[in-house]
């Protein structure tokens, strides 16, 4: 099946809690995966405008992602500290390892990047900077809890 991306719905909400939408805006995605019928795993087209991240630095319990950067420069920041990325490039993220990472947009064009991770039940997301943690629910949506376990009421 061949797919025209400029036909695939553009996504600008979250499902973050209300206090952290204002970090990821400027963040498109695009679910290619989706539109291809995909189950097991997602792709996502994202675009960053300048000045727009990601997601809020976070990892996965049991998801591995992938990151292919085409086009436009973005600053990768995990434990590690902060890389620059530039077309071409690409890094992964193994489920289970405990390294906080996401995109920043610092430049002043727009970044445009693939997002590949897998659909594991029982998945959960971990954000070290913030009180933040996400359960993925039998819906395959992910419940946002505080850290001490008590719900995000938006």
């Amino acid at each position: 099946m061949i797919i025209n991306p400029e036909n695939v719905p553009q996504r600008t909400t979250t499902v973050y809690p209300n206090e952290f939408k204002p970090l990821v805006a400027g963040r498109i995605k695009q679910a290619l995966g989706n539109a291809a019928g995909l189950k097991n795993f997602g792709v996502n087209l994202v675009t960053l405008a300048p000045g727009s991240c990601s997601a809020l630095r976070h990892w996965h319990t049991k998801q591995d992602e992938f990151i292919y950067v085409i086009s436009g420069e973005v600053t990768l920041i995990t434990d590690a500290g902060e890389q620059i990325f530039q077309p071409g490039m690409m890094a992964g993220f193994p489920a289970g390892e405990p390294d906080g990472h996401h995109l920043v947009n610092r430049s002043h064009a727009v970044v445009v990047y693939l997002e590949i991770g897998d659909r594991t039940p029982d998945d959960e997301g971990n954000y070290p900077d913030d009180d933040l943690i996400a359960k993925l629910g039998s819906d395959g949506n992910y419940i946002f809890l505080h850290k001490d376990g008590t719900p995000y009421e938006d």
